[in-house]
């Protein structure tokens, strides 16, 4: 069995390390807020964020059972349509969640 004095280094140490990682991007915020990447990252990310999800939704599209494979477009209709209605990322993604898991429950 490990010492005492061992595992409350192990126990500093990591405390350290997680408040290090945790405070490290505050920490640069001043200088990334006026970077050009920074700037690409925020108009560009939201999109990219929607595409990967759309494709691990439908990586396994059942196209031989139309019944199932409707659960998971109309989902994918609904985030869409909610968010060219109101332009806001946060909100479509949640319609299509709850449209998600309420065909899971009803399919």
């Amino acid at each position: 069995m490990p010492s005492v004095g061992y595992l409350a280094a192990v126990v500093a140490v990591g405390a350290t390390v997680t408040l290090a990682l945790r405070a490290a991007p505050f920490a640069v915020m001043r200088t990334l807020r006026s970077s050009p990447l920074m700037a690409y990252l925020g108009r560009h990310l939201p999109a990219g964020v929607m595409l990967v999800l759309v494709v691990y939704l439908l990586r396994d599209l059942p196209v031989d059972r139309p019944l199932l494979a409707l659960r998971e477009l109309v989902p994918v209709a609904v985030t869409a349509a909610v968010h060219l209605w109101r332009r806001n990322a946060l909100l479509s993604m949640a319609a299509g969640t709850a449209v998600y898991a309420l065909a899971l429950t009803l399919l």
